[in-house]
C-alpha cells in the first residue's frame, strides 16, 4: 500500500451511535491494520451495517472518534471520508440500472478526475490524457474481475451475483486504501461465493487494499478472514482470529440465542 502509515490504517474509538431510544452502537473500539481482511459478524441486529455506515460517514456517532490513517475524520461527509481512501459497497445492491458496466465503473473514478472545465468541453490535451488513464485503469479492473463480457450490458439486466462483482469493480475504482464490504455475497449461490471469495482475496494481494466486511456465511469468515470481530445488541463482544472466535463462549451464547442477562 502506498504511504502506509505505522500503527492502524483505521481506529474506532468508543463510538456509540443512538437513533431515538435505540442505542444502535454503544462505546465500540476496534482498529483495521493494514494489509488484513477483518471481518464483522453478528446476529441480525447487531449493529454490523451501523458501523459501516459511521465509519464511511452516513452516520456521525453522539460518542466517541474515528480516526483514519492517523488523521479524525469523526465529521466527514461520505465524499470527503471517500476522498480519503475509504470506498464501500452495499448490502442492497446500488448501481445505474440503465448505464452498462462500464459507466458504472467509471463513476467510481469521479473523485480522482481532475481537469479543466473549457479543456473537457473541447477534448483535448490534458483532459483527453487523463480520460484515457482512467479508462485504462477501468480496463484493468474489467479485466481482474472477469467480467469483460458484459462491459457493454445494462446492470440492471445482470443476475444479482454479476451485479455484485459490478459493485465491487466501482469501489475499486476509487483505488481505495481501505474497501468496506456489506455483505458481499448475500443472494450468491456456492459457485458465486467460491468467485467472489477469490476476488477478495485477490484485492488484499494484488492490490494491497485493506478490507473490513460484514459476512454471514460462517464458512467464508473463516476461510479468508485474518481477524474477527464480533458484535450482539450493538456492543463488541469478541475480537480475535478466526479460530479464537469459534471457540468463544460469548460469541456462541449470542449466535445460539442463550438469554442474556
Amino acid at each position: 500500500m502506498s504511504g502506509a502509515t505505522p500503527g492502524p490504517l483505521l481506529e474506532v474509538d468508543g463510538v456509540s451511535v443512538r437513533f431515538g431510544a435505540l442505542l444502535a452502537l454503544q462505546q465500540v473500539s476496534l482498529t483495521v491494520q493494514p494489509g488484513e481482511v477483518l471481518a464483522i459478524i453478528g446476529p441480525n441486529g447487531a449493529g454490523k451495517t451501523t458501523l459501516l455506515n459511521v465509519i464511511s460517514g452516513f452516520y456521525h456517532p453522539y460518542q466517541g472518534r474515528i480516526r483514519f490513517a492517523g488523521r479524525d475524520r469523526t465529521w466527514l461527509r461520505p465524499p470527503d471520508v471517500a476522498a480519503l481512501g475509504i470506498a464501500r459497497t452495499f448490502q442492497n445492491v446500488a448501481l445505474f440500472r440503465g448505464m452498462s458496466v462500464l459507466d458504472n465503473i467509471m463513476t467510481g473514478r469521479l473523485l480522482r478526475m481532475r481537469g479543466n472545465v473549457l479543456l473537457d468541453a473541447l477534448w483535448w490535451g490534458p483532459a483527453r490524457r487523463q480520460e484515457l488513464e482512467h479508462r485504462a485503469f477501468v480496463e484493468r479492473i474489467i479485466d481482474f474481475l472477469e467480467i469483460q463480457a458484459i462491459r457493454k450490458t445494462p446492470a440492471g439486466r445482470l443476475p444479482y451475483g454479476l451485479q455484485k462483482r459490478v459493485e465491487l469493480a466501482r469501489a475499486l475504482a476509487a483505488e481505495p486504501q481501505l474497501l468496506l464490504l456489506d455483505e458481499p455475497m448475500a443472494g450468491m449461490n456456492v459457485e458465486e461465493k467460491e468467485d467472489m471469495c477469490r476476488f477478495i482475496l485477490d484485492v488484499n494481494d494484488e492490490f494491497d487494499t485493506t478490507i473490513a466486511l460484514i459476512e454471514h456465511d460462517m464458512g467464508v469468515v473463516m476461510d479468508i478472514s485474518d481477524r474477527v470481530i464480533v458484535l450482539d445488541y450493538g456492543r463488541k463482544i469478541a475480537d480475535g482470529t478466526p479460530e479464537q472466535v469459534r471457540k468463544d463462549q460469548a460469541v456462541l451464547d449470542a449466535y445460539l440465542g442463550v438469554a442474556h442477562d
